[in-house]
């Protein structure tokens, strides 16, 4: 139950952040509002990291968590508040949450079919593509949540495909930006995907809270160095207080609570399981981007939108359900089985008839 109500109160922080970061780049060039949020949030990680006394990760590990916050947190917000800039929050709402949990389904089960063995019918350097391929697919079955692709998550996968395709396209006539913006939007989908089975394994050592720490420092800092460049188009003086409270919330709660209580989640859950409680950013996301911007999409969109709900729901959530089930029905059928091999392998018992009879006390 508490990772439940974890996730929940982190599905509505990060629902509220794409309105709340709106409202930054409306007020200050897309790379500062990126570095001010993670800035702002690596430091009040790295603060109560130390008070807590908390240990510090290995070279290796911390070299790790570094590079998820590249990814993560970089790229990520990179390509986020670039796309704030050229498409409503609204959008992004739907896309990002939406396209995460598809996305790491599918590449899980991808990565599932590799073979390691297919590397000894390859020679020269596609060899040692394929070995490298190979090392990833296992690498793959290590992560929580790693599944093969049955024919529920492949229609549910291609519903959400659809439905996305019908986002995109029901995009109002003249709305080139927007599309560029929608696609950014899918781009750091795929880099919260990433970020997200990537951090998997290193879990089983660290604690979520170090991790994430690490990576949001690593990840701030690469953001500070792309943020420089702009700070002179920044008239700072003019920046009121509401600005700063907003950048205060974005790194407080959506950032440094958020990421932390994420993490938690995937350690416990598994990260296809914590992916899909983002089905509940939408919801957020669209109510904070009507209430504070004013935003909404179209009625085709919304169709596409529920078309990429229901596909993400039958890749993740559905199929989870009835894997237990499966599950035990393969048990009860191999015990079944096993029992009649049993039965069958077992000398027979003498007849009744054929049992000496025990001797008389006569």
């Amino acid at each position: 139950m508490r990772t439940c109500l974890s996730l929940v109160a982190v599905m509505a922080f990060w629902g509220s952040a794409f309105a709340s970061s709106k409202l930054a780049v409306h007020a200050v060039p897309h790379e500062v509002a990126a570095f001010l949020r993670f800035g702002m949030g690596a430091a009040i990680l790295l603060v109560v990291h130390a008070a807590l006394g908390r240990d510090r990760p290995t070279a290796r590990d911390a070299g790790v968590a570094a590079g998820l916050g590249l990814l993560g947190v970089l790229g990520y917000n990179v390509l986020f508040f670039l796309a704030l800039t050229m498409a409503p929050a609204a959008d992004g709402s739907v896309i990002v949450p939406v396209s995460a949990p598809v996305i790491t389904v599918a590449v899980t089960a991808l990565l599932g079919r590799v073979l390691p063995g297919a590397c000894d019918r390859i020679s020269g350097a596609g060899r040692r593509r394929a070995r490298l391929v190979a090392l990833v697919g296992t690498f793959s079955a290590q992560l929580p949540g790693h599944r093969k692709l049955t024919r529920r998550a492949a229609l549910g996968l291609a519903a959400a495909l659809a439905g996305a395709t019908v986002f995109l396209l029901a995009i109002p006539a003249g709305g080139t930006h927007r599309l560029a913006g929608d696609l950014l939007f899918l781009g750091s989908a795929a880099c919260w995907a990433g970020y997200t089975m990537l951090g998997a394994p290193v879990l089983e050592r660290v604690p979520a809270f170090t991790v994430t720490t690490f990576a949001s420092a690593a990840g701030a800092l690469a953001l500070g160095i792309l943020a420089v460049p702009a700070f002179d188009d920044v008239a700072w003086s003019e920046l009121d207080t509401g600005f700063w409270l907003n950048q205060a919330y974005l790194a407080a709660l959506p950032t440094a609570l958020a990421y932390v209580l994420y993490y938690w989640a995937v350690r416990r859950v598994g990260p296809a399981t914590a992916s899909s409680a983002m089905f509940l950013v939408p919801v957020f996301g669209l109510t904070c981007a009507w209430l504070l911007l004013g935003e909404s999409i179209t009625p085709v969109q919304a169709v596409g939108a529920a078309l990429m709900l229901g596909g993400a729901w039958l890749a993740t959530v559905a199929a989870r359900r009835t894997r237990p089930i499966l599950i035990v029905w393969q048990r009860l059928r191999s015990m079944n089985r096993s029992s009649v091999a049993a039965t069958a392998s077992e000398p027979s018992a003498p007849c009744p008839s054929s049992v000496p009879s025990p001797p008389s006390d006569r």
